[in-house]
């Protein structure tokens, strides 16, 4: 079952102009989103330009620090549908060369509290170099084959058919080790989830 690709150059140009609109918008140069992050400004540049793929894990970390979520960064905006149907044909989708993965998002509505996305995960691929932390909660749920877990240090390979929920702030990674591309669900909270308790869209 491999990883279908919807679109080649298309999506990689959109999430660049959306992280750099964003960044913008927030006053934030780009050497000081790249410090944020311990990423280099020659780097935040190539994601921004289209020019180079960063993994699931970076992805999240550079849409937490301009305050986005991955699904937000992959529909433009005013593109929802009113009826909240999202057709298979029609979901927006980009691909993480880094990450051997296609993250299809199945968000119809900003105005939801909950932020579906379908993750496609090739044989040998992986979420990141290292667990990364989300600051929403999360549900997961393994469409099809099989994936391992990295849970706060734990491993753990969920088939098809398991599902998990993943507290905010644990780190996580997923990694591809069997033959077959393997699908992942995720649902994540819209409203991150701090210690305070006081939450933030």
């Amino acid at each position: 079952m491999p990883v279908k690709k919807k679109s080649k150059d298309a999506p990689a140009r959109h999430l660049g102009e959306a992280l750099r609109e964003k960044r913008e918008s927030l006053g934030i140069s780009l050497r000081t989103l790249a410090a944020r992050l311990d990423f280099s400004p020659s780097f935040i540049s190539q994601v921004e330009n289209g020019l180079a793929s960063p993994s699931i894990g970076s992805l999240e970390k550079i849409a937490g620090a301009l305050e986005m979520s991955l699904a937000e960064l992959f529909r433009p905006s005013g593109s929802h549908t009113k009826s909240g149907i999202v057709r298979s044909s029609e979901r927006p989708a980009i691909r993480s060369e880094w990450s051997q993965a296609e993250i299809e998002s199945l968000l119809s509505r900003h105005d939801v509290q909950l932020e579906p996305m379908l993750v496609k995960l090739a044989p040998g691929g992986s979420s990141g170099k290292h667990p990364h932390a989300s600051a929403r909660e999360q549900f997961a749920y393994i469409v099809a084959g099989a994936v391992t877990l990295t849970l706060d240090g734990v491993d753990q390979v969920l088939k098809k058919g398991d599902a998990v929920s993943i507290p905010a702030a644990a780190a996580v990674r997923w990694q591809n080790h069997a033959r077959s591309a393997t699908q992942i669900l995720i649902v994540s909270q819209a409203v991150k989830i701090f210690p305070s308790g006081k939450n933030s869209k």
